[in-house]
């Protein structure tokens, strides 16, 4: 009885939630860890995934997040300096890795060869980008784009998705040809899992760095704290690494 008391008594001190604004790009890779971080300390992280902008104004106007993985490191500076995030506490969980992807094999090529025959008209369609006001993807994409000097010519076929989550539904269903999502979300054991798809190289955009941030509202929550914790540990990072993420 003793020892079934202790068992109950243990769950209850375990059973802090915290509830976690994640950047739609970490979908995959924040659900496994979110399972094994549950498993492994008890605490339950409730996920809520979407565009890093959006999350912004949400917290900004009450939305009750404890936690917030961003896709880029400069919301999290401003929520930080607006008084809305806990001095000290934010960090870069990955480097994001941005990616030309078509669902089709043969599109997409390891030079993106096919986007000069989509600005030239030799290549018909539509190509996917994360709105880049709202995601840093997307952001990511136009300076891609612009050092190519090919904005101006490829913006007809743009489709834009709100987050780089609806972007990548665009190319997966084939509403586009082709788009420009995260590694992340074409990965599956260190390799492109499906389609054809060139992996932009690092020189072609600014840095993807993705920040963690816990917020005002939970700066007493353990498991906020803990999640936060567990990010950092070597089973977190396998994962993330896994799905394409640099550190």
């Amino acid at each position: 009885m003793l020892a079934a008391l202790a068992r109950g008594l243990m769950g209850t001190a375990q059973a802090d939630e915290v509830q976690v604004a994640v950047a739609a790009n970490f979908t995959a890779p924040m659900q496994k860890i979110a399972a094994a971080f549950e498993k492994d300390t008890g605490h339950k992280a409730v996920l809520s995934f979407g565009a890093t902008g959006k999350f912004y104004a949400q917290i900004r106007n009450g939305a009750p997040f404890g936690v917030l993985l961003a896709a880029d490191d400069e919301t999290p500076a401003r929520l930080l300096k607006e008084g809305m995030g806990v001095t000290g506490s934010a960090f870069t969980y990955a480097i994001g890795q941005l990616v030309l992807w078509s669902s089709q094999s043969g599109v997409v090529d390891e030079q993106a060869v096919v986007l000069g025959a989509l600005a030239s008209g030799k290549l018909s369609g539509k190509m996917a980008l994360a709105d880049p006001k709202l995601a840093p993807y997307g952001a990511a994409a136009m300076q891609v784009m612009d050092k190519r000097g090919l904005t101006d010519k490829l913006r007809p076929h743009f489709v834009t998705g709100e987050n780089i989550g609806q972007t990548f539904q665009f190319v997966k269903t084939g509403n586009a040809t082709l788009g420009f999502v995260a590694l992340s979300q074409v990965m599956v054991d260190g390799k492109i899992s499906t389609g054809s798809a060139w992996v932009v190289p690092a020189n072609l955009h600014d840095p993807i760095r993705q920040d963690a941030l816990l917020l005002k509202t939970a700066e007493a929550n353990p498991a906020a704290k803990a999640l936060l914790q567990y990010l950092r540990t070597d089973a977190a990072r396998a994962v993330i690494r896994a799905y394409g993420y640099q550190f």
